[in-house]
């Protein structure tokens, strides 16, 4: 039986081989597929195939939480729990509840936001299985790697690795989990 691995990272010497080696991925249907740089490259998300737009759901929801958190608590305040006869106006003056309820909705979606972004992206995370891999700590000043993992179901070890060495990839390594 063999070891069970994270997956097989090539390691490039520049963002051009590193985006043409992220073309050839996608086009052989690779999904389960990561990429890191040691700055942002325009396009190379798309390209990877990586389209994740949960995080304005989230916040959206926890936005539209907060407002209605935020109103239901004046409302329960001011209508059931102790109303105030102050100036004659009605107890459900809904117009002097709006600057809560704006506030409640910009930090509910704050905190959604950067919930969300921690819990999508499995953080806090000590340690990655990445971080052991050969010339990874690189990864923050000159190299390029892209990384295919062993979850995708197109993986299978030595046709991956082959693939990998025909993108013109100075090192391709396996990396444990």
């Amino acid at each position: 039986m063999s070891e069970a691995i994270y997956g097989l990272i090539a390691e490039f010497k520049d963002e051009h081989d590193l985006m043409s080696a992220a073309e050839r991925v996608r086009e052989q249907g690779y999904k389960r597929v990561d990429a890191f740089s040691p700055f942002p490259i325009h396009g190379l998300a798309e390209t990877l195939g990586i389209d994740d737009h949960r995080v304005p759901l989230i916040v959206t929801f926890a936005a539209l939480a907060g407002a209605a958190g935020g109103f239901l608590m004046q409302y329960w305040i001011s209508v059931v729990d102790y109303p105030l006869n102050i100036g004659g106006r009605p107890d459900l003056s809904w117009p002097y509840f709006i600057p809560i309820t704006f506030e409640c909705m910009v930090l509910s979606a704050a905190f959604g936001a950067v919930l969300g972004m921690l819990g999508l992206n499995g953080l806090p995370q000590p340690h990655h299985p990445l971080f052991d891999a050969p010339n990874f700590d690189r990864a923050s000043n000159d190299r390029f790697f892209i990384c295919i993992e062993s979850k995708d179901p197109k993986f299978e070890r030595e046709q991956t690795e082959a693939f990998l060495k025909t993108l013109n990839a100075e090192n391709v390594a396996e990396v444990s989990l």
